[in-house]
């Protein structure tokens, strides 16, 4: 790549995911600047993209609202700006859970039962029987997301998630080990394996510098036998190509008592902080912080945009 081209990171945004994506911004933009970059940092507050005169790339780094739904990538490809990761349309359909969900049925990879519910009149309680996960479809850093074991807790959960938009999407729980896996131009990267201390994977747990408690053991690569890493592995990249992601994406996937894969969804603007999920993954194979940062933005430079 010309190392000469201004880069904006892009980071920050105005969904709720603002710190964390501040957090992989700077990240990013340090790794770019010291691999010899001529890199600026772009901090979005609204949902409007102003770029800087000169840059011919914005790395996008803002997870969740505007970053991750396909609303910046569209503003950018009608401004004729080059940017990293996923397109408008792909990132849209990743970011919405319950379309994932439908595209993942389509082209037969493997995820929980669901159902999705309508919460626009009120609260209402899903058919499914306990125990299931309560999210909101178009969130990320499991915000509003709850593990319903018993009855009593259901309607909390369920009008918490509500909070974050009309519908609510009701999984099946899947009992065993959290995992994820990185995916950048189509190569699979070691899968890493998300132990929390306690709980599940929730925003205090994966964030605890953020929040002052919980805390998570990653394990990479996962302690999986060969053909069972192969079977998730394969999973992430169905998933993955089923939603059309350009470049690099983080497939969560939870892998059941039988080593069976269930895949949750595709991040198509996963952490990159140095010590983040997919960095870890992209170190074990070979890539190091900055090389996984120059690698995205060269492939995303070379894909073709709706423009």
């Amino acid at each position: 790549m010309n190392k000469e081209i201004k880069i904006a990171v892009a980071m920050g945004g105005p969904g709720s995911e603002h710190d964390v994506s501040m957090a992989t911004g700077k990240a990013v933009l340090q790794a770019l600047i010291d691999e010899g970059c001529d890199a600026v940092a772009l901090e979005i507050k609204t949902d409007k993209i102003v770029v800087p005169e000169g840059v011919e790339l914005v790395f996008n780094t803002i997870h969740g609202t505007f970053g991750e739904d396909g609303v910046m990538q569209s503003q950018l490809e009608k401004q004729g700006v080059a940017y990293t990761g996923a397109g408008s349309a792909s990132s849209l359909l990743a970011f919405d859970k319950v379309a994932s969900k439908h595209r993942f049925i389509e082209q037969n990879v493997p995820t929980p039962a669901s159902e999705t519910i309508d919460c626009r009149a009120g609260v209402k309680m899903p058919k499914m029987p306990l125990p299931y996960v309560v999210k909101p479809p178009r969130e990320g850093s499991s915000v509003g997301v709850h593990i319903v074991q018993q009855e009593a807790d259901a309607s909390a959960a369920i009008g918490d998630a509500a909070k974050y938009g009309d519908a609510v999407l009701v999984e099946q729980f899947v009992e065993g080990k959290e995992l994820t896996v990185g995916v950048l131009d189509d190569e699979v990267f070691p899968i890493v394996h998300i132990a929390p201390r306690s709980g599940f994977y929730d925003m205090s747990n994966k964030y605890p510098w953020m929040t002052g408690e919980g805390g998570t053991d990653y394990y990479c690569p996962a302690d999986l036998d060969s053909e069972t890493s192969k079977k998730v592995q394969d999973a992430a990249l169905a998933a993955h190509r089923a939603l059309g992601v350009e470049v690099y994406s983080r497939v969560d996937v939870l892998l059941d008592v039988d080593g069976n894969p269930y895949v949750l969804e595709a991040n198509t603007i996963p952490g990159m902080t140095a010590s983040s999920l997919l960095p870890k993954a992209a170190k074990e194979a070979g890539y190091s912080f900055g090389d996984l940062c120059i690698k995205i933005a060269e492939i995303s430079l070379q894909t073709p945009r709706n423009v």
